[in-house]
């Protein structure tokens, strides 16, 4: 019970550090003119600060040391006997995401090309392996069981990259990142307390805190009275990267806690994050398929869509976290019945479906409007 009470003191914590910090970057921004300007490509018509994610790593670090201190202070123990092994993988976290804050705030300030983005991604995701956590096991997805690490940390290494960019990608609308991250953060957070990783639900709950007092201004806050703020490349790299470490910890099959894993982890991490995965993969098929260059930014993600379908910002929000929800729930009831491939086909086909969906509404709403 102390550890949970730890928890959310450092939850807590978070949010009131975000709520004194957030307040102060906006007047910095605003002195200093740091804005993300409007753009054809972008939705939204004011210059508004984009230095929002400046905030969640200083935060985040301070809760989840000075709370482990707590708790060593406090006598609560390692987790489960295996101190020297969280130590490394937290620290090993933290080393990563020193590196993509700080190439987040050269971005958000004077722009940095992608190839040395994708450079400091790489080494930041081979942090993982190095700390000794890394994709071992596929639990029967596509008949797969046990990985060997020649190929487990290379995909390890690419899953980290890959889930890291689909948290920047999906933050396109006011709250969507921030959103669906928030809720991934949650489920991560209490799963980790059912299984006794105390540290890791501190870091999620943490996580989360800082979010909260961010969300408010990025959704609620107001563009003319200079009130409203966007995460930026930090915070948007340093939420995926946050997000990518709990996907190949929980994936990671770990004998003394799973003896015999009765439904699929790498499935059930998939699932919290599966919007913006599969729109990620969506979108790099579809400039494949054109011929277009794979990262040239445009407008064909799922927000995008929304928007052309009518919905308004807000609207858009709402009903892609509704869409995520569903699948998440979907996933974690089906693989208790069914074969773990069979319900990644339907999330997969289901998901297709929605977007062919979405293409004719699309469609007939530009010839409507033809008309």
């Amino acid at each position: 019970m102390e550890n949970l009470y730890i928890i959310i003191a450092a939850f807590v914590c978070a949010v009131l550090l975000g709520r004194i910090i957030i307040p102060n970057i906006l007047i910095i921004s605003l002195r200093k003119r740091l804005f993300d300007e409007p753009s054809e490509r972008k939705v939204h018509r004011r210059p508004v600060p984009r230095l929002g994610g400046v905030t969640f790593f200083p935060v985040i670090l301070f809760c989840v040391c000075v709370f482990t201190a707590v708790r060593l202070v406090g006598g609560y123990g390692p987790d489960g006997n295996k101190m020297h092994d969280v130590a490394c993988e937290l620290l090993f976290l933290m080393g990563g995401m020193t590196l993509l804050y700080i190439v987040g705030i050269a971005d958000d300030l004077v722009g940095v090309r992608y190839r040395k983005k994708f450079l400091v991604q790489i080494l930041a995701a081979v942090m993982f392996p190095v700390s000794g956590l890394y994709v071992n096991n596929f639990y029967g997805l596509f008949g797969i069981f046990q990985i060997s690490p020649v190929i487990g940390i290379p995909l390890t290494i690419l899953l980290v990259v890959f889930i890291t960019n689909a948290i920047n990608l999906i933050d396109g609308i006011d709250g969507l990142a921030s959103g669906l991250s928030m809720v991934a953060l949650v489920v991560f957070g209490v799963l980790f307390i059912h299984y006794q990783y105390w540290l890791h639900a501190l870091l999620a709950f943490a996580a989360v805190g800082v979010i909260i007092p961010f969300f408010s201004y990025n959704v609620f806050g107001s563009a003319d009275r200079g009130r409203k703020i966007f995460m930026g490349d930090t915070g948007s790299l340093t939420l995926g990267f946050i997000l990518s470490f709990f996907v190949i910890k929980y994936s990671m099959y770990d004998p003394s806690l799973r003896v015999v894993p009765v439904s699929s982890p790498v499935l059930v991490s998939f699932s919290v994050l599966m919007v913006p995965c599969l729109d990620v993969v969506r979108v790099v098929m579809r400039r494949a398929r054109n011929r277009k260059p794979l990262f040239l930014p445009d407008k064909s993600h799922i927000h995008h869509k929304f928007l052309s379908m009518g919905f308004s910002p807000r609207g858009a929000l709402v009903i892609i976290q509704v869409m995520s929800a569903c699948f998440c729930a979907f996933t974690m009831v089906a693989i208790q019945y069914m074969d773990n491939t069979l319900v990644f086909v339907i999330d997969v086909l289901v998901w297709t479906a929605l977007h062919l969906w979405f293409d004719w509404v699309i469609a007939k709403k530009k010839n409507a409007s033809c008309v």
